[in-house]
């Protein structure tokens, strides 16, 4: 018998659906460097679930400004006012990878209901990342960890999602390209398929929980999950 498939999709943001590489020339003007680009997202995301633990919240783009400021003084650079400014618009402004727009309508005409759950916050300003990639029109919801002013994988990011749908962990399934975001999703009940983006792969550890579906990008995902089963 099929194994029960989810009802809802939790889809993460950054990386999964929008292409954070688009960044890299921006820290190859500023390091001459451009692999400080990734240097820079591991050490966003570290201090991300740092600030979670310790119970001293920064929205991430404020961390993602701090955390660039942190690395010029490691690498002996000068950074100014406009590049942090320009850093933050970046980050609002990533385009789409370019599997999503199909994987997504693929993924919606199959019966799924399709959320976001992201480590960015609300933009008061203007439309937020996803929004200004056009993905907005896809998704049912937009949820932020800034809610809840922690980060994944606090667990209760991912109840609330359930919460404020009113479905059961069971029934969602979280869809991202971070092994640490599909373990604390599943932590929480949920299921999870791992997107390898590039740079990204699964984690092969027996005591940690595996990805449930594992694919290269959302036409895959799409394919491999066909239509919603019911019992």
């Amino acid at each position: 018998m099929k194994a029960k498939s989810p009802a809802v999709l939790v889809f993460d943001v950054n990386e999964t659906l929008i292409d954070i590489e688009a960044i890299t020339p921006q820290f190859a003007q500023i390091f001459g460097d451009p692999t400080v680009m990734r240097e820079w997202f591991a050490q966003l995301v570290m201090y991300s679930m740092t600030t979670g633990l310790a119970r001293c919240y920064l929205d991430y783009f404020t961390l993602g400004q701090a955390v660039l400021h942190m690395l010029a003084d490691i690498h002996r650079v000068s950074i100014t006012d406009a590049d942090l400014q320009r850093l933050k618009e970046a980050m609002l402004t990533l385009p789409a990878h370019p599997d999503v727009e199909d994987g997504l309508n693929t993924l919606r005409s199959n019966g799924f209901r399709l959320v976001t759950l992201t480590n960015s916050p609300p933009n008061p300003h203007g439309p937020s990342p996803l929004e200004h990639a056009g993905l907005g029109p896809h998704f049912e919801r937009q949820f932020s960890v800034d809610s809840h002013r922690t980060y994944k994988p606090d667990p209760v990011v991912y109840r609330y999602v359930c919460e404020e749908l009113g479905v059961e962990p069971a029934e969602c399934m979280m869809v991202a390209a971070h092994v640490w975001d599909t373990i604390g999703a599943q932590s929480a009940g949920f299921s999870a398929a791992l997107i390898t983006r590039p740079g990204n792969a699964p984690l092969p550890v027996d005591q940690l929980p595996q990805p449930t579906l594992v694919a290269a990008d959302l036409i895959q995902l799409a394919r491999q999950l066909g239509k919603p089963t019911v019992e």
